[in-house]
């Protein structure tokens, strides 16, 4: 009982810090939205003045000889099956990008990532730890100038992002988003409420274009990061959660065992004790 309390009490411990830093994380994503939609907007008006199909980034070269998996995981454990399902996710899209003829790589994030595919022996393109908890825009940054040398090369065709969408503290979704090539529909907007002639370009909007892609790739791998790390405290908090429950049960399960255990003693003394006088009655 003393050792399951004492589990109890660390596992309660951290469902506390895991609901504190699923605050901050949602403050992050929050705070992070309205930039992302600016900079979408201004992408699309952008895209809506040149002639988008022309950037490398957004051709797409069919079918896809090499692809690259970029699977966001956690740097630490005890967060239910917030890796499990990256994994079995990432593990689908493996067998279904080998299926249709492609070479598949993958680009884990996070030791649980990296250990996994290491184990399963997986071609790994690449790999980042330690950012998982709290990550940074230069996070970002870096993994996504990577991906777009290896994709302007013509080393790598498609790339994609597998993530866990972040919809609340108890609900995380896994999710595959295609990172490279863009969309067109990511830069195409032909409702009625487009506003068409706002920006003017300086020196030329092809030249805008080509500085809007990169940083809308780096944008949504932030956004992924930021959702990753929330649904990670969120998994924890209610891994933590179940895990407290359950050691209260269990304690009370050993307390009832330890009562009758002790009452059954007790009764047993005070039958030999009985016995013993009986015995002596007897004998007088």
């Amino acid at each position: 009982m003393k050792s399951v309390d004492n589990t109890r009490q660390i596992t309660k411990t951290m469902e506390m810090v895991a609901t504190a830093k699923i605050r901050k994380a949602q403050e992050r994503i929050e705070a992070a939205r309205p930039y992302a939609m600016k900079m979408l907007d201004v992408l699309t008006n952008v895209a809506a003045n040149v002639e988008a199909g022309v950037h490398p980034l957004l051709i797409a070269r069919e079918p896809s000889q090499n692809t690259v998996i970029v699977a966001l995981t956690t740097d630490r454990g005890l967060c239910g099956a917030a890796n499990a399902n990256i994994l079995r996710q990432a593990d689908d899209l493996v067998k279904s990008e080998t299926e249709a003829g492609a070479k598949v790589s993958v680009f884990p994030v996070g030791k649980k990532g990296i250990n996994y595919f290491k184990y399963v022996g997986y071609d790994i393109l690449d790999q980042r730890r330690d950012i998982s908890d709290n990550p940074g825009f230069s996070d970002a940054k870096a993994i996504a100038e990577k991906l777009m040398e290896l994709y302007l090369q013509v080393q790598v065709d498609k790339v994609v992002l597998v993530f866990n969408h972040f919809k609340s503290a108890m609900e995380q979704k896994p999710v595959a988003h295609v990172l490279l090539p863009i969309k067109q529909e990511a830069v195409e907007d032909d409702s009625e409420e487009k506003t068409a002639g706002d920006y003017e370009f300086e020196p030329s909007d092809s030249d805008v274009l080509d500085h809007l892609l990169p940083t809308y790739i780096e944008a949504l791998i932030y956004r992924a990061l930021l959702e990753s790390a929330a649904s990670e405290h969120g998994a924890r908090r209610t891994a933590m959660k179940a895990a407290t429950d359950n050691a209260g049960e269990l304690i009370d399960i050993l307390r009832r065992s330890f009562n009758r255990a002790r009452q059954a003693a007790i009764t047993q003394e005070i039958a030999e004790i009985v016995g013993g006088v009986a015995a002596l009655e007897d004998s007088e």
